[in-house]
């Protein structure tokens, strides 16, 4: 009995399905190639204190490693971008421990699934707010005269002001945490949702405990998930300036804050070649860490 065989496409469909994909790319070309493009081509300009001079120049890339070759304990650079990547590995670390958590919290040990959905909308009750709003509402807990000072001396713990609260790393950390945290929360908690509740069962009848079952079977199924946060929370911190800026008292250097600073300033292609930079350097992270699973199963 012969096999039947599969019939041609019908004439059209593949124009078809280049139409429906038309405005997408059409708007990807828009507002995601072509800046880039921008962004690019002008940081290859020349400029002075008046105007910008189109042309071709490494000017601006040399600029921002100058002295890096002869004194690298001198390379401003450098420092910035230990600055920006000590602050994107630590809220990463806490994030993803507490994302993690809270996900596995409402997973598998919240059974109603109406209580699971009033859960995760509170987790999003910060969100309701501006970004700026959340970060201000730190100052009167952490300033000198705040609200932890203010307790931790009337009970006689400290004698003084706790001065490293605020305008400090640790009240950047602080607020990247309480900002970022749920972009984390919800790829691993829908990674969660996915995993089959009787490979469980059987880790559990295997005699596995509950941190083996965590580790060896959980944390595996939920990588996904991991990954996808992960690429949020290190993006997101790495260009970020305004967070530095309020909670670390324009005393914290980072690269989003120069690029900021020199927009301001006027120096568009030194803020451009920057941005350039900086953007080779997330899509390497962001390749290290599509390399460890492949996302498109999740989308």
């Amino acid at each position: 009995m012969s096999k039947p065989t599969a019939s041609p496409p019908a004439p059209g469909r593949g124009i078809a399905a280049w139409w429906q994909a038309a405005p997408f790319a059409l708007v990807f070309a828009l507002f995601f190639l072509i800046p880039l493009l921008l962004i690019a081509m002008v940081s290859f300009w020349d400029f002075n204190e008046y105007e910008l001079l189109p042309g071709f120049t490494f000017k601006n890339y040399l600029s921002i490693f100058e002295g890096c070759g002869t004194a690298p304990s001198q390379c401003v650079a450098f420092k910035t971008y230990y600055s920006t990547l000590k602050f994107s590995v630590l809220v990463w670390l806490i994030t993803l421990l507490v994302g993690f958590a809270v996900a596995y919290f409402l997973a598998f040990h919240v059974r109603s699934p109406g209580t699971q959905t009033l859960l995760f909308v509170l987790c999003t009750i910060p969100f309701w707010t501006s970004n700026v709003i959340r970060m201000i509402s730190w100052v009167p807990l952490l300033g000198r005269n705040g609200l932890v000072n203010q307790t931790l001396m009337g009970l006689n713990a400290i004698e003084a002001p706790i001065e490293w609260l605020l305008f400090s790393d640790f009240s950047v950390v602080l607020a990247f945490v309480h900002l970022y945290t749920m972009f984390m929360i919800v790829p691993i908690f829908n990674s969660m949702m996915r995993i089959d509740r009787s490979l469980l069962e059987a880790a559990s009848d295997s005699g596995a405990s509950g941190w083996q079952t965590v580790w060896n079977v959980i944390v595996p199924l939920s990588r996904t998930g991991i990954v996808i946060g992960s690429i949020f929370i290190l993006t997101i911190v790495m260009g970020d300036f305004v967070t530095i800026g309020v909670m670390g008292g324009q005393q914290i250097a980072s690269i989003g804050k120069i690029i900021q600073v020199q927009t301001s300033y006027l120096q568009f292609p030194l803020a451009a070649a920057n941005a350039v930079i900086l953007l080779a350097v997330v899509l390497m992270i962001i390749r290290g860490l599509t390399r460890l699973v492949d996302i498109r199963k999740e989308l």
